[in-house]
């Protein structure tokens, strides 16, 4: 079928479009090209997927209305997956404008087309981020999620909200993804594999925050994707047991859902730094920091709902994701 992929350029967008094109999908790539990080790398990615049969690109941005109804009028995609945003919780700090007209006014164009269009099915990605301030493990799409800890994870909260509220008026099918720390080849740059991996190799040292006392649902990049993908082929119906009397975050009377994306295997943040290690074959200088503005200490995926409806868990170890990334990275960087 024909799929647009919002964010083609991206990390997680990249590899999503490829494994469309594998299995014989026509995909329709909308990036930006935004230079939050390294647009040389984003524009690698793009030629990868420029050079195979059944790709159309189309540079534009999300906030910009007009362009966007052009897209969905001239390419007429059946389903919407839309992993196009800006970004980072750090660089929400200082950039709080950037996430209002990506990840608000940017998904607000996405829903209107969707209605306007026919769309079967809108795929969109929320982030662990959602969780804020919760601190019972693991995180449930049955937990309430409304103490965020930053803007970005506002902006993903409020994406969800928006979405619910096209899906119950409009009957627009909505499935949300919670990702977790996804990595990867291909990865960005603004993340900590991405990062320590380029200062070990240049022998710099690495900043390690909150004195290593964090931990992170680390979630391979080709996981993610087969879990995106088994999403888009499955329309969400509306929950006929939900109740307004005791309302359950995780689904609902509308056509929508969340699930979470994670490895369910929290990994605490030295022994991932010490898989870097053993991948690359030395030791890091590190610099212990206490925690940053925004930050949680950790996280942890409950994936109950993920695998009872589409029989699906991630489950890549952390040490072979870590070296297959590490490889990617000599390879690529020529180091």
């Amino acid at each position: 079928m024909k799929i647009l992929v919002t964010g083609a350029a991206g990390f997680i967008g990249f590899h999503t479009a490829g494994a469309l094109l594998d299995r014989g999908d026509e995909v329709i790539g909308f990036d930006n090209l935004s230079p939050y990080y390294d647009v040389n790398l984003k524009k690698a990615r793009l030629a990868q997927l420029e050079s195979r049969d059944g790709f159309t690109f189309v540079k534009g941005d999300l906030a910009d209305q007009t362009a966007v109804d052009s897209l969905f009028a001239k390419h007429e995609p059946k389903r919407v997956i839309h992993l196009a945003a800006q970004a980072g919780v750090r660089h929400s700090l200082t950039h709080p404008h950037d996430y209002i007209q990506s990840n608000l006014a940017g998904f607000l164009s996405i829903l209107e087309a969707c209605r306007h269009n026919d769309v079967a099915h809108l795929v969109f990605a929320s982030s662990s981020s959602v969780y804020g301030a919760n601190t019972r493990m693991p995180f449930s799409v049955h937990d309430n999620v409304d103490h965020p800890v930053s803007l970005y994870a506002a902006s993903k909260k409020a994406n969800e909200l928006m979405a619910h509220t096209y899906a119950h008026l409009f009957g627009l099918p909505t499935t949300g993804l919670r990702f977790f720390t996804v990595y990867g080849p291909w990865g960005r740059p603004d993340m900590a594999l991405f990062s320590f991996t380029r200062k070990m190799l240049a022998g710099e040292p690495i900043d390690v925050f909150n004195n290593g006392n964090n931990s992170r649902d680390f979630t391979f990049i080709d996981d993610v994707v087969e879990g995106v993908l088994r999403v888009v082929d499955r329309i969400p119906e509306p929950n006929p047991n939900w109740s307004g009397d005791a309302p359950d975050p995780g689904s609902s009377a509308a056509p929508y859902r969340i699930y979470n994306m994670g490895n369910h295997s929290p990994v605490p943040l030295m022994d991932f730094i010490a898989c870097i290690e053993k991948a690359i074959g030395c030791e890091a200088e590190k610099v212990f920091l206490p925690a940053q503005p925004g930050d949680v200490p950790a996280t942890y995926a409950d994936i109950t709902e993920l695998h009872k409806d589409f029989n699906f868990s991630p489950a890549t170890p952390i040490e072979e994701g870590v070296a297959k990334f590490v490889s990617w990275y000599r390879d690529y960087y020529r180091v």
